[in-house]
């Protein structure tokens, strides 16, 4: 969520995360312990209401589960700093998240027959997971690549905003959302694979 909060916006947060963090780590839970109930929330929300249809209360459940991203950092700050298996967790618990939301997505809209729609969410499902492959392979080759326009916390509120449009009923609102976030998704991979592909080329010279 860095990209969407500014200094002090990440200060305000902080004045109410950071109480709460604490507390936690005084009843003896640890981060990575948040990070899975985190997740555990999102996949909850969006099988049992996200796929049924129940938008709001999802977007809801999503949102409060999705928190715990800042949450389990804010608890690894004041233990001193997560460790390395904490930072591999969290990554990979933030992709089985992202393919809950899609997939759930996904499930209601094939199942109200909004096929178009549900063809969009599918490719937001499958650019979300390569964007992020694209960027561990690449660090796996020694370059650090966190380039590109879309990344979760984009995704997220993108499909918060379809959702909301929906919600609204505002015509087309949820597919041209879901389908700009797609094409934006697939910009993104190609981002990566370019900016990767220059690094080496460069450090080949």
């Amino acid at each position: 969520m860095a990209k969407f909060l500014s200094v002090s916006g990440r200060a305000t947060v902080a004045k109410f995360l950071d109480p709460v963090a604490a507390g936690l780590v005084r009843w003896g839970l640890s981060p990575n312990a948040v990070t899975v109930l985190g997740t555990l929330g999102v996949i909850a929300s969006s099988v049992l209401l996200l796929a049924r249809g129940e938008l709001l209360w999802a977007l809801i459940g999503i949102t409060l589960s999705v928190c715990t991203d800042l949450l389990d950092g804010a608890m690894a700050r004041i233990k001193g700093g997560g460790g390395r298996f904490g930072a591999m967790l969290d990554s990979t618990m933030d992709r089985i998240a992202d393919g809950a939301v899609f997939g759930g997505l996904a499930f209601w809209l094939a199942t109200t027959d909004r096929f178009a729609t549900m063809a969009a969410a599918l490719v937001c499902l499958v650019a979300a997971e390569v964007t992020s492959y694209a960027k561990a392979r690449a660090e796996g080759l020694g370059v650090r690549c966190d380039v590109g326009v879309v990344e979760r916390a984009e995704r997220l509120v993108l499909v918060g905003v379809a959702a909301l449009l929906y919600l609204f009923g505002v015509p087309y609102g949820m597919p041209v959302t879901l389908w700009l976030l797609a094409a934006l998704s697939v910009f993104t991979v190609g981002q990566r694979l370019w900016y990767v592909k220059r690094e080496l080329s460069r450090t080949a010279t």
